[in-house]
């Protein structure tokens, strides 16, 4: 039985996620107070056997320790993810903005920033206990109900998800990454005429970066990387481990690197998804 705890900050697509697990069949509840969570899974464990609660702020027990403690009590028989949401405080402030909402922490006569500031703390107990972390600030609702979709429904077993993910470090590091690798020093396509419009998902770029010893020495010890520790990974009950590989723009090497590691591994691991964060952004006249 799979009990999905969706937690975030306000504003950051909650209500959005929970919306897509109940489209596929979940049976989902919004903002249950956090002490009747045991009560709820013992009451529908012979009705249903996927359950997604929506936790934040407005439920969360006045002691944070109590919250570990609740989650600890569930039924064994549970296989409980608990996924993050977020997004950076200036998006966070301009979806209240342009929605006209209250944050659940006005009441306290602070204001919007301070709201969602105090917000941090308040879930950090939640943020320690997540398996899955989702980044909003740049995904519209579409995005993010794919996303969603992808990342949480993508999972054919208990094994551990391996997440590949490529970006460009011009626009921010990834904020899901548990592994950050710079493919910045590797040859560039960039200045190959030829390729400079073309992605790491072309088979010009693709047959450029593979004909590069360091290319594939870099790729190579990656894998061995990812292969050695991943035993150890699993056996600390982890979900998902994201791994992101980081070129200038996001647009040539690291999704080639990213694209031939997936490969390789799915190979030997099924459970294996890939996302290329800056693949939709516009070529840029310099890298």
């Amino acid at each position: 039985m799979k009990l999905m705890v969706i937690s975030g900050r306000s504003g950051s697509g909650k209500s959005i996620a929970l919306r897509v697990l109940e489209d596929l069949g979940y049976y989902c509840v919004d903002n249950l107070p956090v002490n009747l969570l045991p009560t709820l899974t013992h009451t529908v464990v012979d009705e249903y056997d996927q359950v997604a609660v929506s936790i934040d702020v407005r439920n969360l027990p006045k002691d944070p320790e109590e919250l570990a403690e609740i989650l600890n009590y569930l039924p064994d028989s549970w296989d409980m993810t608990v996924v993050y949401l977020d997004a950076s405080d200036d998006v966070l402030i301009k979806r209240f903005s342009e929605t006209r909402r209250l944050h659940p922490l006005s009441r306290q006569n602070i204001s919007l920033s301070e709201a969602i500031v105090a917000e941090t703390t308040l879930l950090a107990p939640i943020i320690e206990r997540a398996d899955l972390y989702l980044d909003t600030t740049e995904l519209s609702v579409h995005q993010l109900a794919e996303l969603v979709r992808e990342r949480i429904l993508g999972k054919k077993s208990s094994r551990l998800v391996i997440v590949f993910e490529s970006f460009g470090f011009k626009y921010g590091i990834s904020k899901e990454a548990d592994y950050v690798f710079d493919a910045r020093f590797l040859p560039n396509p960039h200045w190959e005429p030829d390729l400079k419009h073309q992605t790491g998902l072309d088979p010009e770029v693709q047959n450029f970066l593979g004909a590069q010893p360091i290319v594939t020495k870099f790729i190579w010890q990656i894998q061995n990387l990812i292969t050695t520790w991943l035993p150890h990974l699993e056996r600390n009950n982890r979900s998902y481990v994201t791994i992101a590989i980081g070129c200038t723009g996001g647009q040539h090497r690291s999704v080639y690197v990213a694209e031939t590691l997936c490969a390789n591994i799915r190979s030997s691991h099924p459970d294996v998804q890939i996302r290329h964060r800056d693949l939709n952004h516009a070529l840029p006249e310099k890298r």
